[in-house]
């Protein structure tokens, strides 16, 4: 009962700051995935480094992510143009901190370089890219040079993954012992096929309920948006448990009491933002 009630505040809590952060402001919603992509990174390196021979630059990593995340803010967002500056020159404190990190290990003499580069663009790829590339749903650019903070669409990638979570959770609950069939029986024993369609049906009345308040899509565009944010999210959910599995843990981390780490309450967005990108974009260029 103490473990639920824990679980039920620090939800409530979680969900309170994100989505107030991202309504508030474009500023509340840079600074808010700015801690997030950092802590996800320091999470991330500290878990790879448990292996044996591992050693990953933990403070440069999440350097590197924070700066990552901060240019494509800035670029979105169009600083650059205020400060009459070139784009690339906002990207170059991270390019200077990628080319530490891989020229770093050719000093420390470790037999297991390789591993370590590995899991260092690991770090980059699979975690701090994604957050950056938020910044690219959030912000729409338009006529004049003008960009418009465009917060329904990140704001319904959350939405739409906690109510394929709500969904896959309740009928999985109900019928799974009825209908025991295992999307991944040997990374999520307790994930299964009918739970997981539960899910992606309620991602998509989410999103025909979103249709009614956002015209920015049709009815059929915000369904399909729920679709594949609760299709990747199921992947990005089965990644970092196939991650957690090999490393022999059971959460990333201890920062959400209850919930674990940040990469715990975020793994599905990992693989959602980005297939998220390429949806919308798909249907704008059409």
């Amino acid at each position: 009962m103490n473990n639920f009630v824990l679980r039920t505040i620090t939800g409530i809590a979680f969900v309170a700051v994100l989505v107030g952060a991202i309504i508030y402001s474009p500023f509340s919603f840079g600074a808010l995935f700015t801690v997030v992509s950092g802590l996800a990174t320091l999470e991330f390196c500290n878990i790879v480094n448990q292996q044996e021979g591992v050693r990953v630059n933990t403070f440069m990593c999440t350097v590197a992510s924070i700066f990552l995340y901060f240019a494509f803010f800035a670029y979105n967002c169009g600083f650059n143009k205020i400060l009459m500056v070139p784009a690339v020159v906002l990207f170059l404190p991270y390019v200077a901190i990628f080319i530490y990190l891989l020229v770093s290990p050719l000093y420390f003499g470790r037999q297991s370089a390789l591993q370590s580069w590995a899991f260092t663009m690991m770090s980059q790829l699979y975690v701090a890219f994604p957050f950056a590339l938020l910044n690219v749903i959030a912000f729409i650019p338009y006529s004049n040079d003008m960009v418009e903070y465009a917060l329904m669409y990140p704001l319904a990638i959350f939405i739409f993954l906690w109510a394929s979570d709500s969904g896959a959770y309740c009928v999985g609950s109900l019928l799974g012992k009825k209908i025991p069939y295992k999307l991944f029986p040997s990374i999520s024993p307790k994930k299964s096929w009918v739970g997981s369609i539960g899910g992606f049906v309620l991602a998509i009345a989410a999103g025909a309920v979103i249709s009614h308040f956002e015209p920015s899509l049709t009815l059929l565009q915000w369904m399909g948006f729920g679709l594949v944010v609760a299709v990747f999210g199921t992947w990005g959910d089965l990644v970092e448990s196939q991650i957690k599995r090999q490393l022999g843990i059971k959460d990333s981390g201890n920062v959400l009491p209850g919930h674990g780490g940040m990469l715990d309450r975020f793994d599905s967005s990992l693989l959602a933002i980005p297939a998220s990108l390429v949806y919308l974009y798909s249907l704008w260029l059409m």
